[in-house]
């Protein structure tokens, strides 16, 4: 994986104008005030031999790891983010996107607003639903975290 691109794309996504409707955008999907950038997927996962996929979820969440320390000395050192905490509450609140959706795929994020965009950017990896891909994610969006 090439952390120096995904640094990139993330701070293009940073400054880019958000588009006003749902759809594919940037290597990923964005809608009105979020992009979700797919930094890397695996390839032929869905719903395939669990020991593997633990393997790539493994190598992601290294990746995911190397993003932070790379980002946190631009936009400080954060604790990794309990996605499940906001799943939980998607049953009794709304929860705005790109929020909900990354806590439906993710377990775990690493988020820091960025200094000087008015945008939250989070890195985390996909691997909730085990008849999907396993996928590293960028969200970038002007909505606060819940």
């Amino acid at each position: 994986m090439n952390s120096v691109r995904h640094i990139a794309l993330v701070d293009e996504l940073c400054s880019r104008p958000f588009p006003p409707e749902h759809g594919p955008s940037a290597g990923g999907t964005g809608g009105p005030g979020h992009f979700v950038a797919v930094l890397a997927s695996s390839h032929g996962l869905r719903a395939g031999d669990p020991a593997e996929r633990a393997v790539t979820v493994g190598q992601y969440e290294t990746c995911r790891d190397a993003l932070y320390e790379r980002l946190a000395p631009r936009w400080g050192e954060t604790d990794p983010w309990n996605l499940q905490t906001v799943l939980l509450r998607t049953e009794e609140e709304d929860i705005p996107e790109p929020w909900a959706g990354l806590c439906a795929r993710a377990r775990v994020a690493y988020l820091w607003e960025a200094e000087g965009t008015g945008r939250w950017v989070a890195v985390a990896v996909a691997d909730r639903d085990e008849s999907d891909e396993v996928q590293l994610l960028a969200v970038v969006t002007e909505t606060a975290p819940p």
